[in-house]
């Protein structure tokens, strides 16, 4: 085997100098292969809101995956204000959000569905819907204006109120009210309310400034915002919810089409990992919200079949009247989900 001898120091120092240049190369590219990713909702964080620890769960699992991925939780809506976080995630300013769909409602009509009074029966109800042709159809239309979903997520939810018990349909006469999306304002209205719009992250400042009487949201939202401090009275989901909420954790397609094959497996690990503990928090979160109800001393009531019965009636009659006739593609999700037992 032939020898090859560098006779001038000139040479070993240009050989020197390659060398290290390519050694800085490499480990440039290295550190250009780990992907920042920012996640953003608007939850309390470190508080035992299950949106923010479905989240952060995701980060930590992708970190231990150690495919050169890395996930920034910001909670609080302190990167980007509720509403604006999908069309962050559209134009690829954000990357990750737990996001209650019918915040982007206005863009996208069908996703009112996602917060239908009475679609959703109960918890195990939700779950069959997540395999159904009605979420199929609403995931296509995510996919399609540029968003992936990580994980599924619905939470149930009720009404409180600072005058009085929300029961019947006469109960909510007169009160000013907030409801999360267009499908609950109308069935509201019809039963004789005032509405004001807003995220439920503003709920508790509305209420102690006299702007709003009554709400409805989720049961994680109604602990998180310390909502208690503010009312008399908690209806809870009980056996007869009206309420639930379709609220996943999404990604932008821009960003999740920038990220390769393993790192695109690790994250719908995480997520799918995230839906399952979801899935075992959701119950326990209405147990958790009569438990600090109680409490606070607020009264708390549910409702029985016949006032459910009373507000459906209503909603018939406005929500799912409204949706099927002016929303395209309406009258079939209604359908769709409504054809799941």
């Amino acid at each position: 085997m032939s020898k090859i001898h560098v006779k001038s120091k000139t040479a070993r120092a240009l050989i020197s100098t390659t060398a290290i240049a390519m050694a800085f190369a490499v480990a440039g590219s290295a550190m250009a292969a780990d992907v920042k990713l920012k996640a953003s909702h608007q939850w309390p964080g470190g508080k035992g809101d299950v949106r923010d620890e479905m989240v952060q769960m995701i980060a930590k699992e992708v970190a231990a995956a150690d495919v050169g991925l890395e996930i920034q939780v910001y909670p609080g809506a302190s990167l980007f204000k509720p509403k604006e976080q999908w069309n962050a995630m559209v134009k690829g300013q954000l990357d990750i959000s737990a996001f209650p769909l019918d915040y982007a409602s206005g863009r996208h009509p069908q996703f009112s569905a996602t917060l239908m009074p009475g679609l959703v029966k109960n918890h195990d109800h939700a779950l069959r819907l997540n395999s159904s042709p009605f979420m199929a159809d609403i995931k296509k239309i995510i996919n399609d204006a540029g968003v992936v979903v990580l994980a599924d997520a619905w939470l149930a939810g009720g009404f409180a109120s600072t005058k009085e018990c929300i029961l019947g349909p006469e109960t909510m006469k007169g009160q000013v009210t907030r409801a999360a999306g267009p499908a609950f304002e109308q069935m509201l209205a019809g039963a004789g309310a005032s509405i004001a719009s807003m995220p439920s992250s503003e709920i508790y400042t509305a209420m102690q400034t006299g702007v709003l009487d009554a709400a409805n949201t989720s049961s994680g939202s109604f602990v998180s915002y310390r909502i208690y401090e503010q009312v008399k009275c908690l209806t809870a989901p009980g056996d007869y919810a009206l309420w639930f909420m379709y609220e996943p954790v999404l990604m932008s397609k821009r960003s999740w089409d920038s990220l390769n094959e393993e790192q695109q497996k690790a994250l719908m690990a995480a997520g799918k990992n995230a839906e399952a503990y979801m899935t075992t928090e959701a119950k326990g979160l209405d147990d958790k919200l009569v438990e600090v109800y109680k409490k606070a001393g607020v009264e708390i009531v549910t409702m029985n079949a016949e006032q459910a019965k009373a507000w459906r009636d209503i909603a018939n009659e406005t929500s799912y009247k409204i949706f099927a006739e002016e929303v395209p593609g309406g009258k079939e999700l209604i359908g769709e989900a409504l054809a799941v037992e």
